[in-house]
């Protein structure tokens, strides 16, 4: 199929090559540089995967890793097959091949379909309602076995993967004066002045390319260079200081305690023929002394009758697509919404030839030199005009708008065929790795939105995520955060840095969360979850009954449990719930951002951890020489202890039995270096053993053993073992096998949190010490001359002492 959606020029797309492709089953080529979702829409595809709950025929929405509609799964050969993988994000390379997802048979014909017949039943909590069962039908059992099973086969998108994970992922840890999430000219500010300072500085950001907002500029220029430009040249700049670690395709999907930050990085997802023995993914494990959050903001969806149609997308993506991938989204294109993105979307797209059929701005009186530069071009301007509902079956084919009258009445407006919808319901902070650090939110009433307050940890924000929007007041905020986190670490830094920017208006708008007037309420569906299917309906009916906190709303809607975490819904069910509840947006409160930040693959976090490596294996001095005498190995913990040496023909109850007899004849051996061995040192030694065990040892004298035992705060028995006293202020502490590393946790946990007046330190000794067991009545005699300098008469070594030679 040819790329008939493809502009002439333009965009960072490399048109000297062409990469072929497949998507449900068909070939289609695109361009290196493209990602999935980019080269399906230059191919005049939008139908792109269907809905979790009601099956409806869905496009992408956004063009980062917000989005939360077009999942698909691929498929890279050799049982290399992910699901769920945003088509945004999932980079172009040859012979690709990716599945849609959630349908039956197919993409276009989906019986899955049928569930919007049953949307009634299938409201907010349906599924609880659900298990209940009707009171009035004996037996409810009956019911939910009936149910239970159908719900959970309904459950999830797409398919996890039935062969071994064929793949390699590695694991590191580093650590940083500076870590600066993103890339966007906030984060590349702020990394160029923490560089400045000499210390050691990380740059992670999760998308393929550094630039973020300024791979899709073309009008500003930061200091006296084109934007992308100055993206290339401070990326160069870095790339030459041996103290900078730049992480393209590298995701920071956890903000830990004390500055600990996770970041998994793609390492060749990208690549047609990557190298077998090569890593698929890192875990980068990063501590730094301060960081710079500079992670942007997410655009806002507006809130309509059938806002879900493929063809209906964001307005900062459609300006993405066409920018930076040169796609356009459609032909005959209306742009709407309330913040002056729209503005910028229509005459990017006028100037690339795609006809604007209508701007509807739902302020009543926009301004601003976008605006103006809008009405100089000639586009048809709707002020207080909103879509009031759309048609089309898997695709828009027109829209309908309402007009917004000054005295509150809303009356239908026109219907105007178009193939594409770009709308803007503002920007949302991207907040979530400052919530996951435990920092404190505050609500912004002017600009309607969350920022962040009060930081828990070393850290500084920076752009679009700290409420900046200017472009030269976000480079400027980068370059302070950066240089106040090299300052914050002991370093020396420059003083603080004007930005030069021309050419970039600023971008001006107001909240349009509320659910727009007009069309059919009764029956057609307003998304606001639109990965979960959850409508305003759903939003209001959690708070008519009787759903109150913003938390229970949530889990009882799912709104925001997709694996988007509702990056593109929170802001609007929250300002749906205030206005059924009659609160403010602060009163009803904002839900947890928990990590991952976006899907994470299980095998970054196995790591090494497969096969052999799963466990590691442990074996004492003697193993070799067990296991050629034909032992039968035990696990114990980790360790491989012989458990019993059988005999020709004997069964493990005849070796054992032989053995007791042997022992209890004349002797054994046991191999006990399995046991856990803890030195206790230091001059409060003995009150420390006091405190941990039930046993007294302060009068124990050295050389003489005693039995501890150790319970927990419940008392219970925790473990046991026995003690040797080396000298006044020295334990020999043995544990059970399995619970040396446990016992050593529980020991260092009380001597750091509620010991702290004692004087101890703790050394594990497990694997210094090999310990033979020598058993039975000529014990003694065997040991006799394999040892000096010990008497081993029972007068001289007694029961429970210790003696060493």
């Amino acid at each position: 199929m040819t790329q008939s959606f493809r502009t002439p020029a333009g965009g960072r797309i490399d048109r000297t090559a062409t990469i072929g492709f497949r998507f449900d089953g068909k070939t289609f080529t695109g361009h290196p540089g493209d990602t999935l979702a980019s080269a399906l829409l230059a191919n005049g595809v939008h139908l792109m995967g269907r809905s979790f709950k009601y099956h409806r025929a869905r496009g992408v929405l956004a063009a980062g890793s917000e989005e939360p509609n077009a999942l698909v799964d691929v498929d890279r050969g050799n049982g290399r097959s992910t699901p769920n993988l945003r088509a945004t994000q999932v980079e172009l390379c040859e012979g690709l091949t990716a599945q849609s997802q959630n349908r039956w048979p197919s993409l276009r014909f989906d019986m899955g379909a049928v569930n919007s017949l049953a949307a009634p039943l299938l409201g907010a909590g349906f599924y609880y309602k659900t298990f209940m069962g009707p009171r009035f039908i004996p037996g409810a059992q009956l019911w939910t076995k009936l149910f239970e099973p159908v719900i959970r086969r309904a459950a999830g998108l797409g398919h996890a993967p039935k062969l071994p994970d064929p793949d390699r992922y590695a694991n590191t840890y580093a650590h940083c004066e500076v870590l600066v999430v993103g890339s966007g000219p906030a984060g590349l500010a702020a990394a160029q002045a923490a560089a400045a300072s000499g210390g050691r500085v990380i740059v992670c950001d999760e998308q393929s390319e550094f630039g973020g907002s300024l791979l899709s500029e073309t009008q500003a220029t930061i200091e006296g260079l084109p934007a992308q430009d100055w993206v290339r040249e401070t990326i160069a700049d870095l790339a030459k200081n041996q103290r900078v670690t730049l992480l393209p395709r590298t995701q920071a999907f956890g903000y830990f305690a004390q500055n600990f930050v996770a970041l998994a990085q793609r390492l060749t997802d990208h690549l047609a023929t990557p190298d077998p023995d090569a890593p698929r993914e890192k875990l980068w494990q990063v501590r730094a002394k301060q960081v710079v959050l500079a992670t942007g903001a997410h655009e806002r969806p507006l809130v309509f009758p059938d806002n879900d149609r493929p063809g209906i997308m964001l307005a900062g993506a459609g300006h993405t697509w066409l920018m930076r991938y040169g796609v356009k989204p459609g032909r005959r294109v209306i742009v709407a919404g309330a913040h002056d993105e729209i503005y910028r979307t229509a005459l990017a797209l006028d100037a690339a030839g795609v006809e604007v059929a209508l701007v509807a701005d739902s302020r009543r009186n926009p301004e601003g030199a976008l605006c103006d530069a809008a009405r100089r071009a000639g586009l048809v301007l709707s002020p207080a005009t909103t879509i009031a509902g759309t048609s089309g079956t898997l695709r828009i084919d027109s829209a309908t708008t309402a007009r917004r009258h000054p005295d509150g009445t809303v009356l239908a407006g026109d219907t105007i065929r178009c193939d594409a919808l770009l709308m803007t319901g503002g920007l949302t902070p991207s907040v979530h790795l400052f919530s996951q650090s435990r920092g404190k939110l505050g609500f912004d009433a002017e600009q309607q939105m969350y920022l962040p307050a009060t930081p828990a940890q070393a850290q500084f924000n920076a752009g679009a995520c700290a409420g900046v929007f200017d472009l030269r007041h976000v480079v400027e905020s980068g370059y302070a955060a950066g240089t106040s986190a090299a300052r914050a670490s002991g370093l020396t830094t420059p003083g603080p840095h004007r930005a030069a920017v021309t050419h970039a208006h600023p971008m001006r708008g107001s909240f349009a969360g509320e659910v727009a007037h007009g069309g059919d309420m009764a029956r057609a569906k307003a998304f606001v979850d639109f990965q979960n299917d959850v409508t305003a309906k759903d939003i209001r009916l959690a708070a008519r009954e009787g759903f109150k906190s913003i938390e229970h709303i949530k889990r009882y809607t799912t709104n925001g449990m997709a694996t988007d975490q509702g990056k593109t819904s929170n802001i609007n069910a929250l300002a749906i719930a205030a206005q059924a509840l009659g609160k403010t947006m602060p009163e009803v409160g904002l839900t947890t951002f928990r990590q991952p930040y976006t899907p994470v693959t299980f095998g970054l976090f196995a790591g090494h951890a497969r096969g052999v490596l799963f466990d590691p294996v442990r074996k004492t001095p003697v193993h070799d020489w067990a296991a050629e005498n034909g032992a039968v190995f035990e696990d114990v913990g980790q360790w491989k202890r012989a458990h019993y040496f059988p005999q020709r023909g004997e069964t493990m109850f005849e070796a054992v039995n032989r053995e007791c007899r042997t022992v209890r004849a004349r002797a054994g051996l046991f191999d006990a270096t399995t046991l856990g061995k803890i030195e206790v040192v230091g001059p409060d030694a003995a009150e420390f053993m006091n405190r941990l065990y039930t046993n007294a040892w302060t009068k124990l004298e050295p050389g003489r053993c005693r039995y501890g035992l150790m319970l927990n705060e419940a008392g219970f028995i925790m473990d046991d073992g026995v003690v040797a006293r080396l000298a006044p202020d020295r334990f020999h502490v043995t544990t059970t096998t399995g619970g040396a590393a446990r016992v050593l946790h529980h020991m260092e946990d009380y001597l750091q949190t509620e010991f702290m007046d004692l004087q101890v330190w703790l050394t594990s000794v497990t694997e210094q010490w090999a310990v033979i067991a020598v058993q039975g009545p000529r014990a003694r005699d065997i040991l006799a001359p394999l040892v000096e300098g010990i008497d081993l008469d029972p007068k001289a070594m007694p029961h429970m002492s210790i003696r060493e030679g």
